[in-house]
């Protein structure tokens, strides 16, 4: 058991699965209290029990963040349980993979309303807990959509405006000592890319079960495999730790290489 977030309080949305689940597991073994957040409740809930199974602390609460409400009464939630909100950490998204001429205004709205209006929710609800407090730090996951756009539009215009969110929310809280950066993911293999959801939809042309999908992944990352959550989870608890008490309004790569290409 690590220390880094030894008495830290975070909230980690998107808890649930994949790279926000990870991230909940490593805050945890760090010290952390962590509330495990997702719009999926029996997931975010197994995340949690199992956490405390092991001997660490965690919450889960469900969280649709498209619901301004919901995220006040996450935060309310928080304070009342925990007494403060060190950390918050943006990972709930979704995706539609379809081209320009496919994307419905619907799809891309529903993309934009999670991947990016979410966000910006989440960074105003727990700003005054963490004013309060006198200090927090906000991690949002971008992608490699963030920097590389021939991908659908939905999902790379949300990903692109998150590296905006960021800069701007960092400057935005830097007096009262809160920090926020960006990570942008990879190719990661979680169920985003694996499963078939609601909130991202696979098929067989586009699932990583299909090994001519996942070979030609791999074949755009030069360190030679995919990222885990695990990956990403270790370079949020840098970002999140006192470690990065300087480091605002920062993107950071967790890609293997492939945004060099």
């Amino acid at each position: 058991m690590g220390s880094r977030l030894e008495g830290k309080v975070a909230i980690i949305t998107g808890g649930g699965s994949g790279m926000g689940e990870g991230q909940a597991r490593v805050f945890a073994s760090e010290g952390a209290i962590v509330v495990v957040a997702d719009i999926n409740n029996e997931n975010c809930g197994t995340v949690a029990e199992e956490i405390k199974t092991v001997g660490f602390n965690a919450l889960h609460y469900q969280l649709d963040v498209r619901d301004q409400q919901n995220w006040h009464d996450l935060v309310s939630y928080t304070l009342e349980t925990c007494g403060k909100v060190d950390i918050l950490c943006n990972n709930a998204g979704m995706n539609f993979r379809t081209d320009f001429h496919s994307q419905t205004y619907d799809q891309y709205r529903q993309i934009i309303d999670v991947n990016l209006d979410g966000v910006y929710k989440g960074c105003k609800a727990v700003g005054d807990a963490m004013r309060k407090n006198g200090r927090g730090s906000i991690l949002n996951i971008g992608s490699l959509a963030s920097s590389k756009h021939g991908g659908g539009t939905g999902y790379t215009v949300s990903k692109t405006g998150i590296i905006a969110l960021t800069k701007n929310v960092a400057l935005a809280y830097a007096a009262d000592n809160i920090r926020c950066n960006a990570i942008c993911p990879g190719h990661v293999d979680t169920p985003f890319i694996r499963e078939d959801s609601k909130h991202s939809p696979n098929n067989w042309n586009t699932t990583i079960e299909n090994p001519e999908n996942y070979a030609r992944r791999l074949e755009t990352i030069p360190l030679g495999r995919f990222q885990t959550p695990d990956d990403v989870a270790k370079s949020a608890l840098f970002l999140c730790s006192e470690e990065a008490s300087m480091v605002t309004g920062a993107v950071l790569n967790v890609d293997g290489g492939t945004s060099l290409l």
